[in-house]
């Protein structure tokens, strides 16, 4: 086979591009930081199973992804930032892999297969969650392992054995990095759309390695739950109660929360809503059966996710997977017959997609100029770059397009992605324009100098103190304050905290000594966020 028809290695290669290039471009998030603060904590205590955040039990969440962390940190160090997020890159490579060969399945059509896997390998929050050191993207990576093992273990004679223990396995990993969630938002919905188009034909037949599927699935996924229920039962109960009512208490979303789920494509989003046009496509896609089968996956995904009462942007992951094979089979049929297509409402909206890439390339020198001009601080290496990468990208779409080239114009815009990770992301970080920014880590050499301890008064923030590097005991909970024994010892102070603060030490010595503050940008920003500050206050007796 040529490199040209090779497109597993292509994906690979794009994945890269992808996932890896700049990856320590963005500052670490709540959810990664959460996640790293994990994985620090069970290397420095040592223990593995009973994991900790900020030295109390964190048993919400399995410790997969951690543990993966933790691994890549330990060869490379917890102060690289690349390090921690590789093992989310990895896997999110291994996803796509797996979606291209998944579709090459169903299909038997290895172009169709590779146009969706680059669609879902450069749609926004895929990009988004594969370069982010959080939970989500192991548990469906690791799923679609599974569901590609069972799609061949349903619709073939050959080793079912084999599929089926494979994709145990890899569902009980699944399991072990977030719980049901993939189980519930893309396991199921792939088996009824599955049962609904293809049928689960000789099922007889398939009995046994049924059985040994559910029991070596429950194994790898139930063991760790098990084992800290047994080791630690009154704290997993009360976790697992409070997890239980945030289902129908905490971010309560209207039924409708996710009905804006293709926006999430990024570029592909008009592709994608239009790709959902069943009754305008069924008839002109390449694979009516496969079409019909990755649209109701989709379909089915959406309402399962959107009847859960708790919803948060994030949880519509799971839905873009299935969404990017069904966008394929619209992508699929403009390539081949795009260029006779002499329908108006058919040919606007692709000339619409496609123009707004390009003129958004062409304009980007010009309005990125006016916006950046005071931020990049004379360093405009990688403006420039970017300007002429999308500028030429830009011309070259828009003469393709006129052409009526839709391959050519949709290898560019791939291009185009590549382009802002490669030249866009490291901008970002000259982006970092708050005078008053101040790092948390800073506190170290203060308490060094003067021999203090320092205290959280009432709140955590999992940023703050994954850049403190250790433990932060939290001195106010529930209403009951823990009073250091300490004659003197630093407290930071949250603004909205500050006059609880003063009632409970009031018949102490309060000198204020400085403001930490975390946020990239200046006060008084749409992105400004309180909770990233603190005020450091030296409390003695």
């Amino acid at each position: 086979m040529s490199i040209k028809y090779n497109y597993t290695f292509w994906i690979i290669l794009i994945c890269f591009s992808i996932f890896f290039v700049n990856l320590d471009a963005i500052m670490v998030n709540i959810m990664e930081a959460r996640n790293f603060i994990t994985a620090r904590e069970i290397v420095n205590s040592g223990n593995w199973i009973l994991t900790t955040l900020n030295g109390e039990p964190r048993y919400e969440k399995p410790p997969l992804p951690t543990w993966l962390t933790a691994i890549s940190a330990i060869l490379f160090g917890f102060d690289n930032l690349v390090a921690l997020r590789i093992p989310a890159a990895l896997i999110s490579t291994l996803l796509v892999v797996y979606f291209y060969k998944l579709g090459e399945v169903f299909t038997n059509n290895r172009k169709y297969s590779f146009v969706s896997s680059l669609i879902l390998t450069t749609s926004f929050f895929i990009i988004f969650s594969g370069r982010n050191g959080q939970w989500d993207i192991f548990t469906h990576g690791f799923m679609i392992v599974s569901i590609y093992q069972l799609f061949l273990f349903f619709s073939s004679e050959n080793k079912k054995y084999q599929r089926a223990i494979i994709a145990a396995l890899f569902f009980g990993l699944s399991f072990m990095s977030k719980g049901p969630v993939s189980l519930y938002a893309l396991f199921l919905p792939f088996i009824i759309s599955y049962g609904f188009t293809y049928k689960f034909k000789e099922i007889k037949q398939r009995i046994v390695p049924l059985i040994l599927f559910l029991i070596i699935g429950f194994v790898v996924s139930g063991w760790w739950y098990i084992y800290t229920y047994y080791i630690d039962p009154i704290t997993v109960t009360e976790i697992t109660s409070k997890e239980t009512n945030n289902w129908t208490s905490y971010e309560i979303k209207p039924f409708y929360y996710y009905w804006g789920f293709f926006t999430q494509s990024g570029v592909w989003s008009i592709m994608a809503l239009i790709g959902l046009l069943y009754p305008y496509l069924k008839n002109k896609v390449s694979n009516k059966k496969g079409y019909l089968f990755t649209f109701l996956w989709t379909i089915i995904s959406l309402v399962l996710l959107s009847i859960i009462p708790e919803k948060k942007s994030r949880y519509v992951l799971p839905v873009l997977i299935p969404l990017a094979f069904n966008t394929g089979f619209y992508l699929e049929y403009l390539i081949t017959q795009f260029s006779i297509l002499k329908n108006k409402k058919e040919t606007l909206p692709v000339y619409f997609n496609f123009g707004l890439i390009g003129t958004i390339g062409l304009l980007f020198p010009i309005g990125g100029y006016f916006y950046l001009k005071d931020m990049l601080s004379g360093d405009w290496i990688w403006f420039i770059l970017l300007s002429i990468c999308t500028v030429f990208i830009s011309i070259l779409i828009f003469k393709f397009l006129l052409k009526k080239n839709l391959l050519m114009v949709f290898y560019l815009t791939i291009a185009f992605v590549i382009s802002i990770i490669f030249f866009g992301l490291p901008i970002v970080n000259e982006l970092t324009v708050n005078p008053d920014f101040y790092r948390v880590s800073n506190l170290i050499s203060w308490e060094t100098n003067t021999n203090n301890k320092t205290y959280e008064f009432s709140e955590l923030t999992p940023e703050l103190v994954w850049d403190y590097g250790k433990p932060m005991k939290i001195l106010l909970n529930d209403n009951e304050v823990n009073f250091p024994l300490e004659n003197s010892f630093g407290v930071l102070i949250q603004d909205n905290q500050k006059q609880r603060f003063f009632e409970v030490f009031k018949d102490y010595s309060l000198k204020r000594i400085r403001r930490f503050d975390m946020n990239p940008r200046e006060k008084g920003g749409s992105q400004y966020r309180s909770r990233l500050c603190r005020d450091l206050y030296l409390v003695s007796k």
